[in-house]
């Protein structure tokens, strides 16, 4: 069996994948769908390209949901795909892939390689189901070989919604920008209350500490956040202690769940 680009026949050639178009060699063109959008030099396509847009992204949103819909409970994961195998990050990922499956939980990653595709193999091998959502990128990763279930987007919003609709709980590994901006979503979105009960989880305290700091000694120090917003974050490197702070948090809003529609039907027939 040949794994990761190994092929019987040599190297996989140049390819990029657009929704369900795969692109190589000479095929591949020089720019993204999200380029394409977001580029303010393409004034002139605006009226005649935007519109057609509107469409693709509503057609990944539909796609999105409608593959997703069925998922067990679920925690993304984020870290760079730049770490090694063997990192201490990727040793890290492959546990917690592995002790979030057999908790019960599938597992969402990026689907590229690094800190994903750890994630993505502990999942698998444990017997979880493992998702990978993927991205449109200049350099095409492609979805690693332990996702079960992959879908390819071109709009990272989109993307992110996806992420954050079927998870319970993130965990973010040592990473870079897109994992700083997957973080900083999160926390955005609890602390505005438009996802409650939200578990974000922090491993590598080596790495995250001195962010957490600047958080506490300058953004909270000078009222830029509450200091109960750095409550919002439990930082480990320990797995097990991860996965109970995910699971823990999946109960208490289950219970208040389920008193507040003990209190909707009580509430129905007085």
């Amino acid at each position: 069996m040949h794994k990761g680009n190994e092929l019987p026949y040599g190297p996989r050639p140049r390819e990029r994948h657009q929704g369900s178009v795969t692109l190589r060699r000479d095929a591949v063109g020089s720019t993204t769908a999200d380029q394409g959008l977001l580029d303010s030099r393409l004034r002139s396509e605006w009226k005649t390209k935007d519109a057609w847009r509107a469409l693709r992204i509503l057609s990944e949103f539909v796609e999105g949901f409608d593959t997703l819909a069925d998922l067990p409970r679920a925690v993304s994961v984020f870290g760079s795909a730049r770490s090694k195998p063997g990192s201490v990050e990727c040793e890290m990922a492959e546990r917690l892939g592995s002790a979030l499956a057999q908790a019960g939980y599938a597992v969402i990653t990026g689907g590229g390689p690094g800190v994903m595709e750890a994630a993505n193999k502990g999942c698998s091998e444990a017997g979880g189901l493992s998702v990978g959502l993927g991205i449109e990128l200049p350099f095409e990763q492609g979805i690693n070989q332990w996702v079960d279930l992959g879908i390819d987007f071109r709009y990272f919003f989109a993307r992110k919604t996806m992420f954050v609709k079927y998870a319970q709980a993130f965990v973010v590994l040592p990473g870079g920008f897109g994992t700083m901006d997957e973080l900083f979503e999160a926390l955005t979105l609890v602390q505005t209350r438009k996802v409650t009960r939200f578990p974000v989880v922090l491993m590598g305290s080596e790495y995250w500490g001195g962010l957490l700091d600047w958080m506490r000694d300058r953004m909270a120090a000078e009222g830029k956040i509450s200091p109960v917003d750095l409550d919002l974050v439990c930082l480990t490197d320990d797995v097990g202690e991860a996965v109970r702070h995910i699971v823990e948090a999946d109960k208490a809003l289950a219970v208040e769940r389920q008193s507040v529609e003990e209190n909707a039907e009580a509430a129905g027939q007085e």
